[in-house]
């Protein structure tokens, strides 16, 4: 228990010192996203190809993805009733929000602290099904209820699958090591120095987004949607915990990841739908600092 308050204390330090950096002006949200940028583009690569290309994939492994996508479809149905009230824009928002997780850049460092490599392969094929939700499931939605005449371009949603690096990765990755491949010794190498640098800098980029600029006039909303989001989170983890079969790291794998937050990408796509910018910053911003309890809490009562 000791080890696990350590990490979570050392992770709430980092991020702390993103935030102050952005306060204090040594550095601007604008920088964040550059960091972001090499992170989703390099070191998370790095971090993937370090941590699967010598995986055994066992079935189940396999059942992870489609666990985050029936559970997302399912958020997303209910959603349309919860938020059948909102304003079109707002629906997109407030649906947007309440699937998809940021597993990247908020889970990653704090399961490879947790559990080591051995945790990042369960959340790494978890991560792939929340992919094609974000990429796909998420953007529809936005697409949907923006939509003048509820037509959505197909070719827009493949187009942003296929530019997602760690997607690629994961794909590549994984196919060599189906195929009992391995990469060069040296991009290994390469692979592991970039790796280290995952954790540091994805805490810091959470620190840097954090804002506290709230609007009042977006509360009701916004408790919707997060009482929708965890409600269905921690119900269906709860239960998916004592009843799935499986070995302990995979259960505690589908009880942290179905209450993890919202995904960066849902601040680009707000822009993209022209949706309330604030109002998508608000919710990404509170599902960070909850998930960050909620996932400390959970990690001392799963050890």
């Amino acid at each position: 228990m000791t080890s696990i308050n350590t990490q979570f204390l050392l992770s709430l330090t980092i991020i702390i010192i993103g935030y102050l950096s952005k306060k204090y002006h040594l550095v601007k949200e604008e920088d964040g996203d550059g960091i972001s940028r090499i992170i989703f583009s390099i070191t998370l690569p790095a971090l993937i190809i370090t941590t699967f290309s010598t995986i055994k994939v066992t079935r189940s492994l396999i059942i992870l993805p489609f666990i985050v996508i029936v559970f997302s479809c399912l958020v997303a149905f209910l959603g349309n009733s919860v938020f059948r009230k909102e304003a079109p824009r707002n629906k997109a928002a407030l649906s947007m929000t309440s699937v998809g997780f940021n597993i990247g850049l908020f889970a990653y460092p704090l399961v490879e602290a947790l559990w080591g490599k051995e945790g990042l392969k369960y959340f790494g094929m978890l991560d792939m099904g929340n992919a094609l939700i974000i990429y796909g499931l998420c953007y529809f939605l936005g697409s949907f209820y923006t939509s003048n005449d509820g037509k959505i371009n197909p070719k827009e949603l493949l187009k942003k699958m296929c530019r997602s690096v760690p997607m690629l990765t994961y794909i590549l990755t994984l196919l060599l090591n189906f195929f009992h491949l391995k990469y060069p010794s040296f991009v290994l190498n390469l692979a592991g120095a970039l790796s280290k640098a995952n954790m540091p800098l994805s805490l810091l980029v959470l620190g840097i987004f954090l804002s506290f600029n709230l609007e009042k006039s977006h509360w009701m909303s916004i408790l919707k949607s997060l009482l929708l989001r965890y409600g269905a989170g921690l119900f269906v983890g709860i239960l998916l915990y004592f009843i799935l079969p499986f070995e302990p790291l995979f259960r505690n794998t589908v009880l942290i990841g179905l209450i993890l937050p919202v995904s960066m990408s849902t601040t680009t796509y707000s822009v993209e739908f022209d949706l309330d910018k604030k109002l998508v910053g608000t919710l990404t911003n509170l599902t960070i600092i909850i998930s960050f309890i909620l996932m400390w809490v959970l990690g001392i009562f799963l050890s």
